[in-house]
């Protein structure tokens, strides 16, 4: 029978009265570095696994004499160790296309808030503190009055998220009470969020009215009764409702409710404080048109087209929202100092909208000219083909980006990037595959886009200033 073959020529393998004791392996030149580096603790526990499966091919006649070399096993658990302590949340680079990527952490916040967040990280901060009177304060009050400004509306109050916003608006006005919307607007979004669902986790009483594609005024009018709280519409996110279509504009939907003593109350979804027209985007309401139509209530999100951190915010009548603050639910969702170090800053920026497209890092993004990634294409095509191989072709191509979040679902902006295509026999989507795992794991992962047998790499999101890390990364295998 022919003896197994081990690496470094080795011709038969090691027993397992071969393996050194844990203090030899300790003692080891390189063992210091480790202790150093990781700690007494966690360089045993990482030996003794180590040990333990060397002892296991051992026992099946698989371990190479080499490996049981007190060196060997010390490297082998260092690089485990250094595995373990790589950080889950990491930087990576955003080439889907998709500028709001849910799973990606949506907007990226501009300098200012990021140094807000630092300093309110290192720093006690008059988070609940009124400095005027020395008394206790509202930690509201950090943006209420930039809400204000830029809303007109009369109050504001924030929370964890819009899912959020819209539960403790529910909860505090329409519990066991009725709440009407049009059927074309109960939207289920990203991690199976539906209004249904959340509306009854509210306690209220969902009262549907029109059909999917049409609803009338009179179908609000014929809903409303004795046990009804309010009159809702909700942005629809993530789809649009096309052709024979009728749906009530949120100042019909306001008059109807405000002639029978009701408050009409508008999700809107991503929510922007103003119109993206100007820099050729496409028109969505903003939260100021949303108010001025009347609107009682408007929640909305800070983390999507607004540019800032997650956050649900929620403005309207001062009325509305000194009763939304009583509900205890406020306090379980209530948002922390560094949500707020970062938003108010972010707030800020819509005051001087002249400079938001150079500033606010998620409009800036939105609006780059296709020329620049086009640019961006060419100069790191060559670098892309040289680390993809010669069994791939690597073209700057034209393609599109998406919002993304909901935002604008239908829209699409132009863009630039590569396009990679397997040129072997066969069907390419297992090396494909194969390169793609490798792109994500590289040190600071590239996420792009499968799709009609090519990976594409949009480079919508990837600003020049970080290329030359890009680049330098491609030199590790992929």
């Amino acid at each position: 029978m022919t003896a197994p073959f081990f690496p470094g020529g080795d011709s038969a393998p090691a027993a397992p009265a071969d393996l050194p004791a844990l203090d030899r392996v300790l003692a080891a030149a390189s063992a210091q570095a480790l202790l150093d580096a990781f700690g007494r603790a966690r360089v045993v526990a990482a030996l003794r696994d180590r040990m333990a499966a060397l002892r296991a091919d051992a026992l099946a006649g698989r371990m190479p004499a080499a490996s049981a070399q007190p060196e060997a096993i010390l490297r082998e658990a260092g690089e485990a160790l250094k595995r373990d302590s790589q950080p889950r949340l990491r930087p990576v680079f955003n080439l889907t296309g998709t500028v709001l990527h849910t799973n990606l952490g949506r907007a990226l916040l501009p300098d200012e808030a990021v140094q807000a967040v630092a300093r309110a990280l290192t720093a006690p901060v008059n988070l609940e503190f009124d400095l005027q009177d020395g008394g206790r304060g509202d930690r509201d009050d950090v943006v209420e009055g930039l809400l204000r400004e830029l809303t007109g509306a009369e109050a504001a109050t924030v929370v964890n998220n819009n899912a959020a916003a819209v539960l403790l608006m529910l909860n505090a006005l329409a519990d066991k009470r009725e709440v009407v919307v049009s059927r074309g607007e109960l939207v289920e979004i990203g991690g199976a969020f539906r209004i249904p669902d959340i509306m009854k986790r509210a306690g209220a009483r969902l009262v549907e009215v029109g059909t999917t594609n049409r609803t009338h005024e009179a179908d609000y009018e014929q809903a409303i009764g004795p046990r009804t709280a309010m009159l809702m519409k909700v942005h629809c996110s993530n789809y649009a409702v096309t052709g024979f279509t009728k749906s009530v504009s949120v100042a019909e939907t306001a008059r109807i409710a405000h002639g029978r003593g009701l408050p009409a109350t508008v999700d809107l979804g991503s929510g922007t404080l103003i119109d993206l027209v100007q820099w050729g985007l496409p028109r969505e309401d903003t939260v100021r048109d949303t108010v001025l139509a009347g609107a009682d209530l408007v929640t909305f999100s800070g983390d999507k087209l607004l540019g800032g951190p997650q956050a649900g915010l929620l403005v309207g009548r001062a009325d509305l929202i000194r009763k939304i603050k009583k509900n205890p639910l406020k306090r379980a969702l209530r948002v922390g100092k560094l949500t707020l170090a970062a938003l108010e800053p972010v707030l800020a920026l819509y005051r001087s909208p002249e400079f938001l497209a150079e500033r606010l890092t998620t409009l800036r993004l939105l609006t780059r000219p296709q020329r620049l990634m086009q640019a961006a294409a060419e100069r790191l095509r060559d670098i892309v083909q040289h680390a993809a191989g010669p069994a791939y072709r690597v073209q700057a191509a034209a393609m599109f980006s998406q919002i993304g979040s909901g935002a604008l679902p239908v829209d699409q902006l132009p863009s630039c990037g590569l396009c990679i295509r397997h040129l072997g026999p066969g069907r390419p989507g297992r090396h494909l595959v194969r390169l793609e795992a490798g792109l994500r794991g590289l040190p600071r992962p590239v996420i792009g886009r499968l799709d009609d047998d090519a990976l594409w790499l949009d480079l919508r999101c990837l600003e020049e200033r970080d290329e030359a890390e890009f680049s330098a990364q491609l030199a590790h295998s992929l």
